[in-house]
Order: structure tokens, then C-alpha cells, then sequence
């Protein structure tokens, strides 16, 4: 899925554009052949708001009967410009990306904790670099340097008690899958 540093750019670009006006961002990671997101989808009178300035009336009407078609389209949307461009690049054709995306219910305190380490430790857990600190393409420098303002980093923060108890929480060992 990325082969380059470029990608990497670009996958962020287009997460921006297609994700951020449906979801709130609290964490992500990219390897070369996955990614993580831990996103809250936001409230419908945003979203709504957001479909009105970019749908046609006939297609608003479409999706007042099942408004989280628009959801599913922004991130459909996502993963195919992601990867039209990087056929075009790479002179290839076919798939990607799988056909649906995996979901879970982030349900508890803790679990809230783990996802996001494991997003941010997967990395290092498939032996791509040392730590969570090394690798460059997830959202852990974003949220330590205050380097990307579309994440929700004060709210991270203040989940884990300011930005020492963050830093000292990813020092931990990195859990299996399945935590």
C-alpha cells in the first residue's frame, strides 16, 4: 500500500479531505500494508451540515433515508482516490484495499488506552522500527509535538493525564494482539 514516503503524504492529505468533515481523528498509524484509525464519528447535525454544502438536492433526499451512506461514501471515497492515484503512480490496476473496513466499538475506559498504544506501538510490534518513537508515519509525533491540529490531541491528553503520563504510557511494553 505505500512504497514511499510520498504515499504516506498523500494518504494523510486525503484522510483531511474525506474523513476529517465526517469523523473526529484521535489516532492513527500506516505500515506498509495496513493502517489504523481510531476515529468518533460526528454528530449528525455536523454531518448534515457538511452533505448539504457538497451534495445536490436529489442526493440529499437519498440520503435522508440512511444517513450513514454518506459515512460509509466519505470513507469509500478515501480509500479509492488513495488508490487510484497510487495505480496511476505505480502503473497498476485492481484492488487495494479489502472491501470493508474492520470496525470496533471502542466500550471502555481501558480499552479507549490500549487502542490507542496499539495503534500507535503496532509499528514496532511488526518489527518495522525500535519503538513507538521511531516510526514517522502515525499520529504519535502529531500528538507529543502538537504538529498536526486536526487531531484531537488535548483530548487524548487529557485522557492519559497530561503529555509525561502519554509518553510514559507508549514506553510500555507493547501488548499482543487481541488485548
Amino acid at each position: 500500500m505505500f512504497k514511499e514516503p510520498e504515499n504516506y503524504r498523500y494518504i494523510l492529505e486525503k484522510l483531511k479531505e474525506h474523513i476529517l468533515p465526517v469523523a473526529d481523528i484521535f489516532s492513527y498509524s500506516f505500515l506498509p500494508n495496513h493502517f489504523h484509525l481510531f476515529v468518533r464519528i460526528k454528530s449528525i447535525n455536523i454531518i448534515e451540515q457538511k452533505f448539504q454544502l457538497s451534495k445536490l438536492k436529489e442526493q440529499q433526499r437519498k440520503y435522508e433515508i440512511n444517513r450513514s451512506a454518506y459515512i460509509s461514501e466519505q470513507f469509500g471515497n478515501w480509500c479509492n482516490g488513495y488508490t487510484k492515484a497510487f495505480n496511476k503512480r505505480y502503473s497498476r490496476k485492481g484492488k487495494l484495499f479489502m472491501d470493508n473496513l474492520n470496525r470496533r466499538l471502542i466500550d471502555s475506559e481501558a480499552y479507549y488506552s490500549k487502542i490507542i498504544h496499539y495503534i500507535h506501538a503496532n509499528a514496532a510490534q511488526h518489527k518495522l522500527c525500535r519503538d513507538v518513537e521511531s516510526w514517522p508515519y502515525s499520529s504519535y509525533h502529531g500528538i507529543v509535538n502538537n504538529s498536526e491540529p486536526w487531531i484531537f490531541r488535548d483530548e487524548v491528553l487529557e485522557w492519559f493525564g497530561g503529555l509525561k503520563s502519554f509518553i510514559l504510557f507508549h514506553k510500555q511494553p507493547i501488548k499482543p494482539r487481541g488485548f
